[in-house]
């Protein structure tokens, strides 16, 4: 099969050609997938792209007109990928449903703790010979109550983790896991989670229907200072909203991975640009918040996954037109 990959960066091709050995024609691009780019597929019988890249319905139409029978998403999220259009236009979306929930459920417990005891700027200050301990002041784990939205894989293993720690873990979802109610977790409805949490972390994928599931209504049901995390998907949250929150103090700390607007800034070097976005430049000003640049998923274990899962589902739908980790 010859595939169009999008996105590349050094760490994709090394990875994708580790795990394809020559069964494939991987031909790689550096540019995003968009309606101007869909040129670059020509000749190809697949696309394998990244969570910024488009495949709205324009581009998939354009797609399917040169030939391209599969999308193969190098991620578990799909919501940049138009479905309806894709089932009309009969194309296999894959995606890589379970790469390596620990990494992502790692990354969050570590945005936790560096928060809680303010390890990022404890660094800076010491760096510059500061080694005062006035406004490093952090609370115990064991006993704090955790709340914890999506309880899939991911949210399993932060489930785990936080039960480690010796927290109270409540969780919200639309199937409740065996795995995490082994752990101690107690299934709530979201406000009484929201209300109760003083931690909430979330690990639901982003849909139309949970598109700003946390606005400004969700954080007045929340205690007052609380930590809210976010691994999953920028458009979970109304940044605009989690301004104010941390603006009023309802909003003690805020740990993002990723962020509603990321496309134009996030796995680019932006150092040497003024950031134009006014809302994510106003994020940075907040003492209480630390910001990662989409890389929860970032270690070598994962990325072997990814690249691994990929290729077998360009070779599933090869031989069979078919894919397991198809999604429907």
């Amino acid at each position: 099969m010859k595939v169009a990959v999008f996105s590349t960066r050094p760490y994709d091709r090394l990875f994708l050609e580790e795990a394809n050995g020559g069964r494939h024609v991987l031909r790689f691009f550096e540019t995003r997938l968009d309606e101007r780019t869909t040129a670059l597929a020509d000749g190809m019988d697949a696309v394998c792209i990244f969570v910024n890249d488009q495949a709205d319905a324009p581009v998939l139409e354009s797609l399917a007109a040169r030939g391209i029978k599969h999308i193969a998403l190098r991620c578990a999220g799909f919501n940049n990928v138009d479905l309806p259009t894709a089932r009309r236009l009969g194309l296999i979306v894959s995606r890589v449903a379970a790469y390596s929930p620990y990494a992502v459920a790692e990354h969050t417990l570590a945005m936790m703790l560096a928060l809680n005891r303010k390890l990022h700027r404890a660094y800076n200050r010491v760096r510059e010979g500061n080694f005062a301990l006035d406004g490093l002041l952090g609370f115990d784990m064991c006993g704090r109550t955790a709340g914890i939205v999506g309880t899939g894989k991911i949210g399993a293993v932060v489930t785990k983790l936080l039960a480690g720690f010796g927290c109270k873990v409540l969780g919200y979802d639309v199937m409740e896991n065996p795995e995490c109610l082994a752990l101690g977790m107690r299934y709530q409805p979201l406000d009484t989670l929201l209300a109760e949490s003083e931690i909430v972390t979330l690990h639901c994928p982003l849909t139309r229907e949970n598109h700003h599931l946390i606005d400004a209504k969700a954080l007045r049901l929340m205690r007052d200072g609380v930590m809210l995390i976010n691994t999953s998907r920028g458009g979970l949250l109304d940044t605009r909203a989690v301004i104010a929150g941390l603006k009023s103090g309802k909003i003690g700390a805020l740990g993002l991975d990723v962020y509603e607007e990321e496309q134009d800034l996030f796995f680019e070097d932006r150092s040497g640009h003024i950031i134009l976005d006014d809302v994510f430049s106003r994020l940075l000003t907040f003492p209480n918040v630390l910001i990662t640049g989409h890389q929860a998923f970032f270690t070598r274990d994962a990325i072997g996954n990814i690249a691994s899962t990929v290729i077998e589902n360009l070779a599933e739908s090869e031989a069979s037109g078919r894919c397991k980790n198809a999604v429907s």
